[in-house]
Order: structure tokens, then C-alpha cells, then sequence
């Protein structure tokens, strides 16, 4: 059977299906892995979860480069998975193509952008999959279906042939079902060795923004990470309040998107799904004063940072503030999510950071995920942390 059949769930495309063996040989030798519509492969056309771009653009010249890493290392591509329209969304839930079905729970969001890799891999469809994490394309879908997901620091894996959304924040990750798959493809795609993890830091304020029965479901996972580092040092992430924090991503995201697809929007009048066809008409208005006032801010957040990680620091934060919203939210409900959802994960998008959701806590029977966050550059060390810690507490 082909993954086509196999997939019940609306994980992989229909419209852009591509299979390709990889080396008989290698590190991820026989694991089969999905990879999300917004990679090239040569010969065939990218979607980007949009009929529009579909029908605009020629088939890839040449796959994106992380394409060809992953074949020579002996993984098997089955196929292209879904991704929400532009990649522009947290929710999953794609206008034109559908909404890929949580395995947890199929009457919630499975998250996006990346909701089919994350859905390919919670179902048991391929052992790993490929995602993008621009804003929490990765980070929250792994929460939400209850799987291990990465976004590895900003400018650790190249780009090229990958559909870009706002390059400052762009990143390539991807997910598992086993910490050990996850960190041997992150020995694959970074190359790096691993640094032994510092102490780590309980970000306070970021658990503060969860209600308390939410707090109280993540404090066995926050308890096994105590005892494996060594005790917890409470810190303060952001004095000036999280929404602010907000407002500077969202400033900065926006007018990176305007410059990336205006000239394509402004061509094309792409017919968006309403969801996507309202932020589009907010990007259009970016101011340029803020977003150099916003540019500013940023660098002076990073440099917080870095300073806040010295010496191989672990900071833990919850991944998302909830559970699953479920499918077919009022707008007004959707935004209000999706702003409190950005103030947690703005956090490693504005300080360029590698940040690794562990599936360790459930509420109401559904997953949520916990946090590793850790300096630019400390990728290898998360991973083989999450590869150490092993399975969950509630496992």
C-alpha cells in the first residue's frame, strides 16, 4: 500500500505526491520520514498549501538541500505532507485541502503550520517528518498531537528550496514519537557534537500565563527535570510583560511576510481562505517606524538572552497555554488563542533559539507539551538530553 492509502487522517497531499528511496545504507537506514509541502523536490511542484501558488509557480529544479542529507543517510521519503495555506497559521486548518485529524482527539486542531508532519508522525505513519517553525509551526503541533518536535536555532540548517514566510524567524524542524529518532536526525542535519546541559532555569513568568489546573499538569514533568539537572533556579524571562514581547515579533513577522510575497499577492489576487485573507490585509499595513523601532528591540531581547543561557543553561517553559483548541473555533476565539499561544512562543523566534517540546503531561486526556529552551547553538545538547531523559513521567 502506498501512504496514500494508508493515511486515513488527511496527513500526506494528493496534490503534490512524490515517494523517493533513499541509501541502502546510513544513520537513519529504513526509517521513513514525510516532508512538509513547503520543500522542493526536483521535478515536481511545491504547494505551500495554496491552489494559487500551485498553479503560479514551475516544478523544483533542484530538492531543498536538507532533502538529499536525509536520503543519503538511508531515510525513505513517502510522501509530501499538508501544511496550512502559506504556512501562516497555528491551528492546521487549511481552507482549500482540509484539516488533517488529530489522533489524540479528532474533534481538535491538530496545529499547524506543519499539522501533517505532525499528524504522519502522532498516527504511526512514517517515523519521522519534516516541518518549518517560523512563528511555532513545529513546537505547536508537537504539543497538541502529543509527539517530540524541535525548531533548531535560526540559521543551523539552509533554507534552500524551502518556501520562505519571514526569513529572520524561518527555521527547518521536525518531529518523533522517540527522542532517539529525533536526535538521529538532528545528528544528520547539524553535524555538531553535544555539550553536557548546564543547571536549569524555571521560567516563571512564562508558567504564570497558564491557569493553574494546566501549571499542576506539567509539575511532574518540571519535578523529572529537577532531579535529572539538579534542582531549578527560578527566573524572570521578561520583566517588560510578555505581550510586549508579542507586539515585537508580530511586528517584525508581518513585515517580512509584505516583502516577501507582496509582489506575488499584489500579481496573483490569490483567492486566501478568510483566515489567511485577514492576516494578509494586516501584513499590508505594516508601519516601517515601528518595525525599526521593533528591529531594535529584538537584537536588545536577544542579547537578554544570551546572557540569561551562559554556560549550557536549560530553560524550561510550558510549549503552548492549552490543550487543543477544538476544530471550527469563532475567529474571535482563534485570535485570542493564538495571541496568548505567540507569547510563549516568541521567545526562542526572537532570541534565535533552538527550543525542543517534550511530550510529557496530558489534561482532559489530551496532550501538552513541556520546553527546552537553550542558547543559539545548543541544539546537539537538547537533543541529547531529550534522548537521555527518555520517556515521560506519565509513561
Amino acid at each position: 500500500m502506498t501512504i496514500l492509502e494508508r493515511d486515513s487522517l488527511g496527513a500526506f497531499c494528493r496534490h503534490t505526491h512524490v515517494a523517493l528511496e533513499g541509501s541502502p545504507q546510513g544513520p537513519l537506514q529504513g526509517l521513513q520520514f514525510g516532508l512538509k509541502d513547503i520543500f522542493d523536490v526536483a521535478g515536481h511542484k511545491t504547494g505551500f498549501g495554496s491552489p494559487d501558488w500551485l498553479k503560479t509557480h514551475e516544478p523544483a529544479r533542484e530538492h531543498a538541500v536538507v532533502l538529499p542529507q536525509l536520503l543519503a543517510a538511508g531515510a525513505h521519503l513517502v510522501g509530501k505532507t499538508q501544511t496550512e495555506e502559506m504556512a501562516f497559521s497555528l491551528t492546521g486548518e487549511n481552507a482549500h485541502y482540509g484539516t488533517p485529524i488529530n489522533p489524540s482527539d479528532p474533534r481538535r486542531v491538530p496545529g499547524g503550520s506543519s499539522s501533517g508532519s505532525a499528524v504522519a508522525v502522532a498516527a504511526g505513519l512514517v517515523d519521522f517528518a519534516i516541518g518549518s517553525d517560523t512563528g511555532g509551526s513545529v513546537r505547536g503541533p508537537a504539543s497538541f498531537c502529543g509527539i517530540y518536535g524541535i525548531r533548531p536555532s535560526h540559521g543551523r540548517i539552509d533554507l534552500t528550496g524551502a518556501c520562505a514566510l519571514a526569513r529572520s524567524f524561518d527555521t527547518c524542524g521536525w518531529f518523533a514519537r522517540e527522542a532517539g529518532i529525533l536526535n538521529r536526525v538532528g545528528q544528520v542535519l547539524l553535524g555538531g557534537t553535544a555539550n553536557p546541559p548546564g543547571r536549569l532555569l524555571l521560567a516563571q513568568d512564562a508558567f504564570a500565563l497558564l491557569d493553574e489546573p494546566l501549571r499542576e499538569a506539567l509539575r511532574p514533568g518540571v519535578e523529572r527535570l529537577r532531579q535529572h539537572l539538579g534542582g531549578a533556579k527560578p527566573v524572570m524571562v521578561c520583566e517588560p510583560g510578555f505581550s510586549h514581547w508579542f507586539e515585537v515579533f508580530r511586528e517584525l513577522q508581518f513585515a517580512e511576510i509584505w516583502q516577501e510575497h507582496r509582489a506575488w499577492v499584489e500579481e496573483v489576487h490569490p483567492q486566501f481562505g478568510a483566515a489567511v485573507a485577514h492576516r494578509f490585509k494586516a501584513v499590508a499595513k505594516t508601519d516601517p517606524i515601528v518595525v525599526e523601532r521593533c528591529k531594535k528591540a529584538r537584537e536588545s531581547i536577544a542579547l537578554g538572552l544570551e546572557h540569561l543561557l551562559v554556560n549550557q543553561a536549560v530553560l524550561v517553559i510550558p510549549t503552548m497555554p492549552d490543550i487543543a483548541p477544538f476544530k471550527q473555533a469563532p475567529p474571535a476565539d482563534t485570535m485570542i488563542f493564538r495571541e496568548r499561544a505567540m507569547s510563549l512562543l516568541c521567545i526562542a523566534g526572537l532570541g534565535r533559539l533552538p527550543q525542543l517540546s517534550l511530550p510529557w503531561a496530558r489534561f482532559n486526556g489530551c496532550p501538552l507539551g513541556i520546553s527546552l529552551v537553550a542558547a543559539r547553538g545548543e541544539d546537539e545538547m537538547l537533543l541529547a538530553l531529550a534522548e537521555r531523559l527518555g520517556a515521560g513521567p506519565l509513561d
